[in-house]
């Protein structure tokens, strides 16, 4: 015939069992992977959130960047257009050229400003680093290895190469 337990039988037996548990290293070493395997599900989500946030931070200073930028460049694009506007095509091509040439100034001070800077390596020695060659030379006065003509200027931007400079390099005296 079945054995019948009371609750009280049940409650120790279910308290037998989970010391029993307790006391077993699989379950307890199963039970610190589940621990292990939920703090870095945790940590990896964590993560994952501040790369995003951190991407989204760095777009937006970006975006506020090229907002000054595209703000002072503004500036510049409106002068063209008053300077080219139909009331000032009277034939004065003196006062023309000046106001083109403040123009120029306005813009070349605002490149500076954002840290553009020219290389225009005429005379030096030529470095691979921040030049181009696109030709030898043969020079009488500008020694071998130096830069004779800058054929196009470089930039760079806080000690960041943009654009190296085109030149022609001296092959000596021909």
């Amino acid at each position: 015939m079945e054995e019948v337990l009371d609750k009280k039988e049940i409650s120790e037996e279910v308290d037998r069992l989970i010391e029993e548990m307790a006391q077993d290293p699989l379950v307890e070493a199963q039970e610190k992977e589940r621990v292990a395997q939920d703090k870095y599900l945790r940590l990896f989500a964590e993560f994952e959130n501040y790369r995003t946030r951190s991407a989204r931070e760095q777009l937006e200073i970006i975006n506020t960047a090229n907002g000054k930028l595209l703000l002072k460049l503004s500036e510049v694009k409106d002068n063209f257009e008053r300077a080219f506007a139909e009331e000032n095509r009277g034939g004065d091509w003196a006062a023309f050229e000046k106001g083109i040439k403040l123009i120029q100034e306005q813009f070349n001070g605002i490149l500076t400003e954002f840290g553009l800077e020219t290389i225009n390596p005429a005379g030096e020695s030529f470095d691979p680093n921040l030049h181009e060659a696109i030709m030898n030379q043969a020079s009488e006065s500008i020694p071998e290895g130096n830069v004779v003509q800058v054929f196009q200027k470089g930039y760079k931007i806080k000690n960041k190469l943009l654009k190296t400079a085109k030149v022609i390099v001296s092959s000596g005296k021909g």
